[in-house]
């Protein structure tokens, strides 16, 4: 294999089947349990912002972006982003976050937001929310939420605990026949 053989390209509902074996290989039956898995239960994944990296005609990393609320603010949530065993440590994955950052960008998202390692995400421009900014739906390490803005101010927007778009738009349209 060479890095040259790997393409990046726009996920699929082809991909689906892979993307769910990558996802399972590398977090295991206990991601479901965690605050971001719970806020992506509320609603879709943005396919048109989501990648994955095939080598032939196999699935060997991928990213997904989910559109997020909290109070006023609107941003997009990475992750998860995984990648295969024998296809970890040679820059894949971050490759696919900077391409879904472009891609994010260029849609005119404000910001994107993910729950990670800031050693890992820093150099790709993520830095850390400010403690009791935001909280998520199931307990996390507070210095694991990261946030990587392209309009400035736009995090600052987002506070409280973090849903799904749907949910917050559906909230909204409930509050509003009140």
């Amino acid at each position: 294999m060479s890095l040259a053989d790997v393409k990046y390209l726009p996920e699929t509902p082809a991909h689906d089947p892979e993307i769910e074996a990558i996802n399972d290989e590398a977090f295991g039956p206990g991601r479901f349990v965690l605050g971001a898995y719970k806020i992506r239960e509320g609603g879709p994944h943005e396919r048109a912002l989501s990648f994955v990296a095939v080598d032939g005609d196999i699935v060997v990393a991928s990213v997904r972006m989910t559109r997020i609320a909290a109070g006023a603010g609107r941003a997009l949530m990475l992750g998860p982003l995984a990648v295969r065993p024998a296809y970890k440590n040679l820059g894949i994955g971050r490759r696919l976050v900077a391409i879904a950052l472009e891609v994010a960008a260029t849609a005119g998202m404000p910001a994107v937001m993910l729950v990670g390692d800031e050693p890992y995400y820093g150099p790709l421009g993520f830095k850390r929310i400010p403690r009791g900014q935001i909280s998520m739906p199931r307990p996390v390490d507070p210095d694991r939420l990261l946030s990587h803005e392209f309009v400035p101010g736009a995090m600052a927007r987002l506070v409280g605990e973090v849903c799904h778009a749907d949910q917050a738009r559906i909230a909204a349209q409930i509050a509003a026949m009140a």
